[in-house]
């Protein structure tokens, strides 16, 4: 009876357990929506008349998923986060693969549910090459922002 109630308590401690972590998995890969995301960008001072840009570039190209790596490019470099910036430029991949870093970074920091340092270099980005820099924005935002006023 004694083994058969220790064995009842030490599933119970791993059923809580697995679900901590799923908890906390969730947690780590956050996704935004339009509002949610343009109320993060107007917490983090955004001026307003930029936060449909990042909008934007964000639902197109990461779905508004911030732990998104994506597809291998020609070159073999990949792009990160919500902004999916790319990793041969900008980030230090975690593979040791040769980067310029303009941001200083590593690509993980750009991946995590806290968007500050993916906004930093994103606006890093824009400063030097404009909102061309994305190349979903030309056929999906120049012209064609969403309305965040409702948010």
């Amino acid at each position: 009876y004694i083994c058969h109630l220790v064995r009842i308590k030490t599933m119970g401690f791993t059923v809580l357990s697995t679900l901590v972590l799923l908890i906390i998995a969730v947690e780590a890969e956050r996704s935004f929506d339009r509002c949610s995301l343009a109320r993060e960008l107007d917490n983090l001072d955004v001026p307003r008349n930029e936060i449909p840009h990042w909008v934007c570039i964000a639902r197109h190209e990461s779905s508004y998923r911030t732990w998104v790596i994506g597809p291998p490019n020609t070159d073999g470099s990949r792009d990160h986060g919500l902004f999916q910036i790319n990793d041969l430029y900008w980030c230090q991949p975690s593979n040791g693969r040769f980067s310029h870093n303009g941001c200083h970074t590593m690509c993980e920091a750009l991946r995590t549910d806290h968007i500050e340092r993916a906004l930093a270099c994103a606006k890093k980005i824009q400063r030097h090459q404009g909102w061309n820099a994305w190349s979903v924005y030309q056929p999906h935002c120049d012209g064609n922002l969403p309305d965040v006023s409702d948010c």
